[in-house]
């Protein structure tokens, strides 16, 4: 979100509403400035007040509506209306026309008048601004991409279709002289509209398909021809700098792609040889992370101040668990963030780096120049760290370097690809770690998992029937709760299903997380002879662990997610 209030005004204001002090505005402000991150954003995260808060006062302060698309029909005509590169450029999106013949414009920065101007002129209309926030914006953008599909697959049939009849070339030459730069952009353009994280390029037997994940769901997008596919690929590979001319040999690279005028997409593209020809995958990164609270990620309060306690140690180890795309970068991400102050030297090694974050040294690991995670985090302890990030614990080496930076005065955080948070502690087992080190050094081992959200456009609510509810008490025997029907939310929530949401009654994605704290009674338990995975369950509980079951189910009653989600993730 823009800051189109000026700095003292808006301290002035937080101040006299007593929602932050003059000293602790002004180091925010000074971070802010330092990590080149946005001020309202900052205050978010750190929990000053929320984003409703500042759209208002923004709107207030600029005597303008908020646009709130997410609630209203937009006119897909009047959308189009401007141009999709100039909309994203200038960060605005047309959405009504007024009988009288203004349009309606929701902007990132309504006070931006050079921008009103400018469309003014270019739609030869009056223009009637609105403040438009992230969400608004998105929205907005959907509607380019709803029609680009239809469009990209007719426009490339019809080029291959008119050279070969034409001209009577045969499908590789008639590929050659289509807009591969155009077509390669376009892919890119409408994943993004789509929120999607990752695009896939298959070689079929016959033809190319391409499938966005949205939301952790792969979804099929279009097929095109197969003729198509030899030139998309080296098309992608010129982008990200890798070899051309070879086809047997997988390939990683990355490139950044403008979707506006100051925002920019990082890309990561894996090429991997298959029996029909190479096929791509291609990771969608922002190029600068914003920064997200431990609220923010999905935590609820009483997980939030557990991880938080934690982080005010300095030494130890935290470890977050899942499988991948589980979102464990993201937090680990969120939390350097947090972590990151002038005072402290924070260094990581990792596999890839995904996010670029200021003032943290990020090291890239490389087997083939000898960099891998346990040479690159024993050379980091020549580096005079106080935080290390290691991106995941794979084997013993990095194990046992990950204990001993712990053990000698450093706060560590890395990953494991465990179910949950207890089993962390075995599989530190399995990698050699005797157990008077685990106890030593392990703070904290955070679980979760990925839901979709409820889209907030299309919500209602239900009661459940007697099967929901029988699955519902299932799994909480499943996960050693025992059935509980006064647990079970008496109303739960789904989405019907719109526009803003493509029909599927979700929009975007929340964590359920589960935390074990190595306390006292937990150390006492990892210490005994026989160790015991369930007495430990059920003495995690006893010290207020919560299952992420139980999370994702208090999510379900906030209408956050909706049970299906919970039970799909939970039962992988």
């Amino acid at each position: 979100m823009a800051l189109p209030i000026p700095l003292l005004q808006l301290k002035q204001r937080l101040v006299q509403e007593n929602l932050i002090t003059p000293d602790r505005f002004d180091a925010l402000a000074e971070e802010a400035d330092r990590k080149g991150q946005n001020l309202i954003d900052l205050l978010v995260s750190s929990k000053i007040a929320d984003s409703k808060y500042f759209a208002v006062l923004i709107s207030q302060f600029l005597g303008v509506e908020i646009a709130n698309l997410g609630n209203k029909a937009i006119d897909d005509d009047v959308v189009k209306l401007l141009a999709e590169d100039i909309a994203r450029q200038r960060q605005a999106i047309v959405f009504a026309k007024e009988a009288d013949g203004t349009l309606d414009v929701a902007m990132a920065d309504p006070s931006d008048l050079s921008t009103i101007e400018f469309l003014a002129q270019r739609l030869q209309a009056h223009v009637r601004p609105y403040l438009a926030t992230p969400d608004d914006l998105n929205r907005g953008f959907t509607v380019y991409g709803s029609q680009l599909t239809s469009d990209f697959k007719r426009i490339i049939e019809e080029n291959i279709q008119e050279s070969l009849r034409s001209q009577g070339k045969t499908g590789a030459e008639a590929a050659a002289d289509l807009p591969i730069v155009a077509l390669v952009d376009n892919i890119l353009s409408y994943a993004i509209s789509l929120r999607a994280s990752d695009i896939h390029l298959e070689a079929l037997e016959e033809k190319t398909l391409i499938r966005y994940r949205i939301d952790g769901l792969l979804y099929e997008v279009m097929e095109i021809p197969k003729a198509v596919h030899p030139a998309i690929i080296a098309r992608i590979k010129l982008l990200s700098g890798l070899k051309i001319d070879e086809h047997y040999v997988p390939q990683d690279g990355r490139f950044r792609h403008q979707i506006g005028a100051n925002q920019y997409i990082d890309i990561r593209v894996a090429v991997m040889p298959t029996s029909f020809g190479e096929k791509i995958v291609m990771r969608l990164l922002e190029a600068a992370q914003k920064p997200l609270s431990l609220e923010e990620l999905g935590m609820l309060p009483q997980t939030a101040e557990i991880v938080a306690r934690n982080l005010k140690k300095t030494y130890g180890m935290i470890i977050i668990c899942g499988p991948t795309g589980s979102g464990k970068t993201t937090t680990l991400y969120g939390i350097m963030n947090l972590l990151n102050k002038p005072n402290v030297n924070i260094v990581s090694v990792e596999d890839p780096i995904e996010y670029n974050i200021k003032f943290v040294n990020q090291s890239q690991i490389n087997p083939e120049a000898g960099i891998t995670f346990a040479s690159g985090l024993r050379a980091l302890l020549r580096q005079d760290p106080n935080i290390i990030l290691v991106g995941e614990i794979r084997d013993k080496e990095t194990a046992n370097i990950s204990i001993q930076a712990a053990l000698t005065g450093h706060l560590l955080l890395s990953s494991l690809h465990t179910s949950d948070a207890p089993t962390a502690i075995p599989r530190l087992f399995d990698l050699d770690v005797p157990p008077f080190l685990v106890v030593s050094t392990l703070n904290l081992s955070l679980a979760q998992r990925l839901v979709r959200r409820v889209c907030q456009s299309c919500i209602y609510s239900y009661e459940p029937g007697e099967e929901i509810r029988k699955n519902i008490g299932d799994q909480f025997h499943i996960v050693g709760i025992g059935k509980e029907e006064s647990r079970i939310p008496k109303v739960f929530y789904k989405g019907k299903g719109c526009s803003a949401c493509g029909g599927t009654g979700y929009r975007g994605r929340i964590g359920i997380f589960e935390a074990l704290e190595v306390t006292d009674p937990i150390r006492e338990m990892i210490l005994r002879p026989n160790f015991d995975m369930e007495a430990l369950r059920v003495e995690a509980r006893k010290n207020g662990m919560k299952a992420m079951f139980e999370d994702g189910l208090e999510k379900v009653e906030l209408a956050m997610t909706t049970v299906e989600e919970v039970m799909r993730v939970i039962r992988e």
